[in-house]
């Protein structure tokens, strides 16, 4: 504390969007707040502060909006701004390797450095999740300090009192500086009017302390709902900068001035966390229920804030033991990394590859879409896709592999050749967790299932439409608003019971538990699996996947196999199923259903089909499935439920086909042929 000097607030903004965002999502983030942002900022250059802007966000601002990112520049040259590196995609440092960690913040600190000639000393921690091993390689990389939550200090013991500047830590001797961001002022920028956000801080101020520490997400400032008018349209930015401006107790600062001007208050060991929000969100149920219910109970016992440091959740990696979905790609990245790495020098554009399919947004859910988005999925899946394309051209690997990668205990087949891969899992169900095309660069096994989320008890309480109008001074965080998008029921949010998988197969519609890997067939290039009575195997050929079933002693028996395939269009004008007449067969969002209908005795309505084509506009390519007898089939879209800041929403995950054969004979065969290829493939053959 220091009584002789106005308190300095260090202001820091981070900017990002995820890899893979629609452009105009990503334009429309631009015009509504970073744009009006940086031109308010820029006419006050007395106002100093940080900014965060991810490195795959600034190249596309800078490409597509030049003269609006050179204010950003000007300001960093006249000592306004400070710019603040991280991972350049924005990865969890902590869950990617070491060289990576170091890979992905040397390209953004040299992209800073060439941009306005200012080398960065402070960096963003991706959600501010904290483990002691990233020190090592941030202070490698050239970092002095970065921003954590003020919560990360008080699980240490540490109180709010404390935390008006500094501490430093250390990682096997590796020193590292830590400023605290504080949550107060997190949930009062921008919500709270200006006036009482100034008053907050003299009064900070008059009591001693040195610094405020703000660091937080600039979307908050114009994109997050009824922001934008109140931010912009009705003077709150101007507002508080003039105030703070106009204060006699308040002065600002970059986080590079202040640091070099004030001495660390002592050394600090942080555990392993996140935000407070973050904590919950990824804990599963009932486990969030329980936790969210302890919270509770101790705040209405008036001991919410004395206890809350020692009530922590989860932490920011048992989203990759709650969603195996997250966790295979997960592993699947690192897998790719450590073959990147045994190159002796990785090509360029394979490194950018990985760095992409790092980037943290489609491996999590909180109150954001991540991993719920199909588009952010499949972004980090085309990255991972023409990545191991390119390593198997520089560095062949065997036509089948073996291996628990995903360390759930269970081992995974990999099938491929030069244009398609299959991996199977041994779990009993024998079903693909991933069918992945290299031309179309996308892995159509990329669905995921419903989940029972803890938020989902919220609906039935939330309003339908547009926002609410907030009454009095100040406006609602998106953390409090609750409302759907569309009509929501109870049937919407029943989780799944198996995983959303490409051929589960059930007779007599029970699901078939019981099948296990014949380890005899494994030098035939092709993934053999066996139970009482059928035999089940995978084999992969110049772009086509084929799947046959022989059965024994089970002639009459209903079989259905179940393929939830993700197809880009989702719901959108640009998937549609096309019949094998070459009639449309509706979209991807309808109903689709070929099968016999038995009326009083005779055959009406629909007929069974062996051949049903899904166009994709958005993927450029088609799926064509053909069968070896004809097949009743029964097309549907397969919706999750979730919530973002805009309101709960259901969301188009994948095509749910189902198709049914009665098993004709004592001893057959039945083939299921999947076959991808670009659609100007087919036309040029047409032509």
């Amino acid at each position: 504390m220091n009584l002789n000097h106005p308190l300095t607030l260090l202001l820091g903004v981070h900017a990002h969007q995820p890899v893979g965002n629609f452009p105009e999502v990503i334009e429309d983030a631009h015009q509504r707040c970073y744009k009006p942002f940086l031109e308010t900022l820029h006419a006050y250059p007395e106002f100093r502060f940080a900014a965060h802007f991810s490195g795959w966000l600034l190249d596309w601002l800078r490409e597509r909006h030049p003269d609006d990112m050179e204010l950003l520049a000007a300001m960093v040259r006249r000592g306004q701004v400070e710019l603040f590196s991280s991972g350049d995609t924005e990865p969890v440092l902590a869950a990617i390797p070491h060289r990576d960690r170091v890979g992905q913040l040397r390209t953004l600190n040299d992209k800073l450095t060439a941009w306005t000639g200012v080398r960065p000393r402070g960096a963003w921690l991706t959600e501010r999740v904290w483990e002691p091993s990233v020190v090592t390689a941030l202070a490698e990389s050239g970092i002095d300090y970065v921003t954590v939550d003020d919560y990360h200090f008080l699980c240490t013991g540490k109180t709010s009192a404390d935390l008006d500047g500094y501490y430093s830590t250390e990682e096997g001797g590796t020193r590292l500086d830590l400023f605290p961001i504080s949550e107060a002022l997190r949930y009062r920028l921008p919500f709270a009017p200006a006036a009482e956000v100034v008053a907050y801080l003299e009064s900070k101020a008059a009591a001693g302390r040195s610094a405020a520490v703000y660091f937080d997400d600039i979307e908050k400032f114009g994109i997050w709902p009824e922001t934008y008018d109140w931010v912009y349209g009705r003077g709150w930015l101007k507002a508080l900068i003039e105030g703070v401006l106009a204060s006699p107790t308040i002065t600002t600062a970059t986080y590079s001035d202040f640091h070099d001007r004030h001495p660390s208050h002592g050394v600090v060991y942080l555990p392993t966390t996140s935000y407070s929000e973050m904590n919950e969100w990824t804990l599963p149920m009932p486990a969030a229920d329980i936790y969210a219910e302890l919270l509770a109970s101790e705040q209405a016992a008036g001991r919410g804030e004395y206890h809350r440091p020692f009530l922590r959740g989860g932490i920011w990696r048992n989203f990759l033991s709650r969603y195996p979905e997250s966790n295979w790609l997960h592993k699947r990245m690192l897998g790719l990394s450590s073959r990147l790495a045994e190159l002796p020098t990785p090509p360029s554009a394979l490194t950018a590859a990985l760095y992409r399919a790092q980037a943290n947004d489609a491996y999590w859910h909180g109150l954001f879409g991540g991993l719920y988005l199909p588009h952010l999925r499949r972004a980090v899946w085309n990255n991972l896709v023409e990545l191991e394309a390119g390593l198997d051209i520089q560095q062949p690997r065997p036509a089948i592999q073996t291996l628990d990668l995903d360390l759930d205990g269970h081992q995974e087949i990999f099938v491929h050749d030069s244009e398609l891969q299959v991996v199977v899992r041994d779990d009993g169900l024998a079903a693909a967790c991933e069918l992945s095309s290299y031309r179309l660069r996308h892995n159509f096994a990329d669905s995921l299932r419903r989940y029972q989320e803890r938020y989902h008890g919220r609906i039935g309480r939330a309003p339908i439409g547009s926002p609410h109008e907030h009454k009095g001074e100040g406006i609602a965080s998106a953390h409090d608003i609750v409302r759907c998008k569309q009509p929501l029921c109870a049937a919407d949010i029943v989780p799944d019971v198996l995983p959303r998988a490409l051929c589960i197969d059930r007779l007599n519609d029970v699901a078939i538990t019981d099948y296990r890997l014949d380890e005899a067939m494994a030098e035939t290039l092709a993934a053999h699996f066996v139970r009482p009575g059928i035999v089940k195997r995978y084999a992969i050929d110049a772009g086509t996947l084929t799947v046959d079933w022989e059965f024994t002693h089970l002639a009459g028996r209903c079989f259905v196999t179940e393929l939830n395939l993700a197809m880009p269009s989702c719901d959108g004008f640009l998937g549609r199923y096309v019949l094998a007449d070459g009639s449309i067969g509706g979209g991807f969002g309808q109903l689709l259903q070929l099968a016999e209908e038995q009326t009083e005795g005779q055959t009406e309505g629909l007929t069974e089909t062996d051949t049903l084509t899904l166009e994709d506009g958005v993927l450029g390519g088609r799926l064509v499935l053909r069968t070896s007898q004809a097949v009743a089939l029964e097309c549907r879209p397969h919706k999750t439920v979730s919530q973002s800041e805009a309101g709960f929403e259901k969301i188009m995950q994948s095509v749910e086909l189902r198709l049914r054969w009665v098993i004709p004979d004592a001893a057959c065969t039945l083939r299921l042929q999947l076959q991808v290829s670009e659609v100007r493939d087919q036309e040029s053959e047409r032509n």
